[in-house]
């Protein structure tokens, strides 16, 4: 059986006159954003396999190939779920206590697909605000698991009526782990 040969997920074009090769490229960049690792700790698990490069140049490999990589891995993102869990905690922002609202998917994935609003207040505007906002990327609910607040009922029965609420205890774990 013949080994397919792997291609790095940016043009090779982009790395085009550098001393290595972009597989190695982009192993260490992707060693760097997946498992929180210093520069200094990437340098030694390259001179490991062998491959002596100084911790400055992953910096710069780093701060280059970044946005390439992020651009080419957004497709490989799967589209939000149908099930939404919505929690609010509070946080200090720039020194003032600010109600961070959150929505995840049954995935578990928060960043860019669902959405989170800081607030400094806990009511029926700043619910509503939220949800027009997580509501704005296109997909809609079908089922809405949020803590007892009274204010959630409301806004959902207003926004997405055709979605089930759930605010049953212990419903809501999975966000409630996730404020960390």
């Amino acid at each position: 059986m013949r080994r397919r040969r792997v291609r790095p997920p940016v043009p090779t074009s982009e790395f085009a006159g550098f001393r290595f090769p972009p597989e190695v490229i982009v192993l260490a960049v992707r060693w760097y954003l997946r498992f929180a690792l210093s520069y200094r700790d990437v340098e030694e698990l390259l001179a490991e396999r062998g491959l002596e490069v100084d911790h400055v140049t992953i910096y710069r490999w780093v701060q280059r190939f970044t946005p390439l990589l992020v651009e080419a891995a957004r497709p490989c993102r799967h589209r939000p779920g149908d099930r939404w869990f919505i929690d609010e905690t509070y946080v200090k922002v720039a020194g003032l206590w600010t109600y961070l609202y959150r929505a995840v998917d049954q995935h578990g994935q928060v960043l860019d697909v669902l959405d989170v609003l800081a607030s400094t207040r806990r009511d029926h505007a700043a619910a509503r605000r939220f949800f027009v906002r997580a509501l704005s990327h296109g997909r809609r609910p079908v089922e809405v698991t949020t803590d007892k607040a009274p204010v959630y009922p409301r806004v959902l029965d207003d926004l997405v009526p055709e979605a089930c609420h759930v605010d049953a205890a212990r419903e809501n774990n999975r966000i409630e782990a996730d404020h960390g």
